[in-house]
C-alpha cells in the first residue's frame, strides 16, 4: 500500500466542534498508527462567514488537543485557480452546463412540483436551452452557475465501515459545482483538494454519505483516483439526538476553559465509537495509537456521557505528577489573582498533591485553593445552618482554640492527636468538631484532609480563622 494520507478540513465559520475534533482524532490516530501523514485544510470558501479569528481558534483547539499535522494548514481561498482549471476542463468536455436560473425561478418551479405531490430535484431547465436562449441570457449579462450533468446508471462505493453503498443516479439532481459568484461548492472543491493533496482515505461523519456519490462522479469525470471512504457515526447527546448547541456544550475550547485536561479529553473522545477490545478505559496517547483499528469502530452513534468524561478527567488529575499539574494550575491561580509568592515551590506542589485527590476539574484547584492564599470572606450557608448555628459549635470551637494554642507543631499527626484527645475526654462525636473546623478554615463543607489542610494554613492563620468563625456565630445568634 502507498503512504496513507488523511485530512481534516474544518470550516472557520465557528469554533471547533466536538464532532469535528472527534473525526480529526480518528484520522490522526489512523495516520500515526500506519506511519502516514495527517493534513490540515481550512475550507474557507464561505467568505462571508469565515473569519481569521475562527481560524486561530480552530488551530489553537487542535494544538490544545495535541493533534499535530504534518502538512498545512492549506486554505481553499488560496486555491481558486485549481478549481477554475478543473471546472474549465469539465465544461469543455461536456460534463458541466451553464445554469442561468435565479433562486426565485427555481423556488417557483419547486413549489409547483411539491404541490403536485412529487419530490423536487432540479428539472434540467437550462440543460435544454436553445442556443438563442443562451445568447439572450449572455447579452443580458445574467449570472450563471455551473451544474454537473449526472449520467444514467448507478454509483456505488465500498465504505470501510458500512460496506457497499449504492445509489441510483436518478436520485441525484444535476448539482451545482461552481456558484454564480464564481465560488466552488463543497462537493467540487473537496474533490479537487483531496486529489491534489494525495488523500488516500477520507474519514468523516456519516452525514456526508449523501455527498459521496456526487464526489465519486466528479472523480471519474476528472479521471482521478477515488480514495477510500470511511463514514463515522455521529456523536449523540444524552437523549440520543444529534449533539448540538441546543443539547449542551459543543465547542472544544469550552471544555478547555471548564478545566479538562487535553489528554483526558482525547482519551474520552477516542472511546466514543471505538472499542479497544479491553475493559481498560484509561489510555496514554501511545496506547491509543498502537491499539487504534478501523475494524473496531462502531456503526452506531456514541452518546457523549458528561459523567464519564468527568470521571476520566479526575483519574488523569489524580495520577498526574504535581510538577506537571503545576503547569496547568499556575495560569489559573494567576488569573484568579492569588498571591502565592510567600510559598516555596515545594509548598505549592504539596498543596497540589493535597487538592488533587478530590479534584475533578482543573478549576477545582482554584475553588479549593482560595482559602490557602487568602482569608475566608464568606461561609457556605447550608454549612452555617448545620455546623455553626447549633448548641455545640461555639463551645467546641472555643475548646479547640485553647488546645491548638498550646501546641507548637502543626504537623498532621500532632493536630490529629489534639482532636482525638478532645473526643476522648468529652465523649463527643468527631464530626461535631471536624465539620465546624473545616467550615471555619475554608468557608466550605468539603475539601482535602483537614489535618494536612491545617498544616498548610499554619497555626497563626488557623487560630485567626477560628476566632473569626466564633465572632460570626455570636453575631448570628
Amino acid at each position: 500500500m502507498s503512504e496513507i494520507r488523511v485530512r481534516i478540513a474544518p470550516s472557520p465559520t465557528g469554533y471547533l466542534h466536538v464532532g469535528t475534533a472527534h473525526t480529526a482524532l480518528y484520522n490522526w490516530l489512523f495516520a500515526r498508527k500506519n506511519g502516514g501523514k495527517f493534513i490540515l485544510r481550512i475550507e474557507d470558501t464561505d467568505v462571508e462567514r469565515s473569519t481569521k479569528e475562527m481560524v486561530d481558534v480552530i488551530l489553537d483547539s487542535l494544538k490544545w488537543l495535541g493533534i499535530d499535522w504534518d502538512e498545512g494548514p492549506y486554505y481553499q481561498s488560496e486555491r481558486f485557480n485549481l478549481y477554475k482549471e478543473a471546472a474549465k476542463k469539465l465544461e469543455k468536455e461536456g460534463f458541466l452546463y451553464r445554469c442561468y436560473c435565479t433562486k426565485e425561478e427555481i423556488e417557483e418551479r419547486k413549489q409547483k412540483v411539491i404541490e403536485s405531490g412529487k419530490a423536487w430535484k432540479y428539472d434540467r431547465h437550462c440543460l435544454n436551452l436553445t442556443e438563442e436562449q443562451k445568447a439572450a441570457y449572455e447579452r443580458e449579462g445574467r449570472p450563471y452557475a455551473l451544474r454537473f450533468k449526472v449520467p444514467e446508471g448507478m454509483t456505488a462505493f465500498n465504505d470501510g465501515l458500512h460496506g457497499e453503498i449504492r445509489r441510483d443516479n436518478k436520485e441525484i439532481e444535476d448539482f451545482v459545482v461552481v456558484r454564480s459568484n464564481g465560488y466552488p461548492t463543497y462537493n467540487f472543491a473537496v474533490v479537487v483538494d483531496d486529489s491534489s493533496m494525495g488523500i488516500t482515505h477520507v474519514m468523516r461523519g456519516e452525514d456526508h454519505i449523501s455527498n459521496t456519490p456526487k464526489q465519486i462522479l466528479l472523480y471519474k469525470a476528472l479521471n482521478l483516483k477515488v480514495p477510500e471512504f470511511i463514514h463515522l457515526p455521529l456523536i449523540l447527546a444524552e437523549d440520543k439526538s444529534k449533539l448540538s448547541k441546543r443539547k449542551g456544550t459543543v465547542a472544544v475550547t469550552d471544555y478547555r476553559d471548564m478545566g479538562y485536561l487535553p489528554d483526558a479529553f482525547v482519551n474520552f473522545l477516542a472511546l466514543l465509537g471505538w472499542s479497544p477490545s479491553t475493559d481498560k478505559e484509561i489510555f496514554s496517547r501511545e496506547e491509543l495509537i498502537n491499539l487504534f483499528d478501523i475494524k473496531h469502530l462502531s456503526k452506531r452513534g456514541a452518546v457523549f456521557d458528561h459523567k464519564k468524561l468527568l470521571w476520566i478527567n479526575s483519574e488523569y488529575i489524580r495520577s498526574m505528577d504535581a510538577e506537571k499539574l503545576y503547569d496547568y494550575v499556575k495560569p489559573l491561580w494567576d488569573k484568579a489573582g492569588f498571591d502565592y509568592s510567600v510559598f516555596s515551590h515545594e509548598d505549592l506542589l504539596r498543596l497540589i498533591d493535597l487538592i488533587k485527590e478530590r479534584a475533578r476539574l482543573l478549576t477545582d484547584f482554584v475553588d479549593s485553593a482560595s482559602y490557602f492564599f487568602k482569608d475566608v470572606e464568606e461561609y457556605d450557608e447550608k454549612g452555617v445552618n448545620k455546623h455553626f448555628l447549633n448548641e455545640y459549635a461555639e463551645d467546641n470551637l472555643k475548646l479547640l482554640y485553647e488546645k491548638l494554642s498550646e501546641i507548637d507543631s502543626f504537623e498532621p499527626d500532632v493536630t490529629e492527636n489534639v482532636y482525638r484527645k478532645i473526643v476522648e475526654e468529652t465523649g463527643m462525636k468527631a464530626g461535631k468538631l471536624i465539620h465546624p473546623t473545616r467550615l471555619a478554615l475554608t468557608g466550605k463543607t468539603v475539601g482535602p484532609s483537614l489535618f494536612h489542610l491545617m498544616e498548610f494554613v499554619g497555626k497563626e492563620r488557623t487560630l485567626a480563622r477560628i476566632e473569626k468563625a466564633l465572632e460570626f456565630i455570636r453575631n448570628r445568634k
